[in-house]
């Protein structure tokens, strides 16, 4: 499914994502939602799940403002 397609599917929520296409800056082009929350913690204890693969944590919607990103 592609990164837009995502985006509109899963507002507010934070994504596990099998990423088939990344672009030259590694942002997901395309990729499989294998899991989505509202609630992160959730996300990170999945991804034990899925060893091995091409995988990206994404959030779609506004971030809190108390939360910070490291890049």
């Amino acid at each position: 499914m592609k990164m837009s397609e995502i985006k509109k599917k899963y507002r507010n929520q934070w994504l596990l994502i099998e990423v088939s296409k990344f672009d030259n800056n590694y942002d997901v082009i395309e990729g499989k939602v294998l899991v989505h929350s509202p609630f992160e913690n959730d996300i990170y204890q999945a991804l034990l799940k899925y060893k091995g693969k091409k995988l990206a944590i994404e959030y779609v919607g506004k971030l809190p403002e108390e939360m910070a990103v490291l890049l």
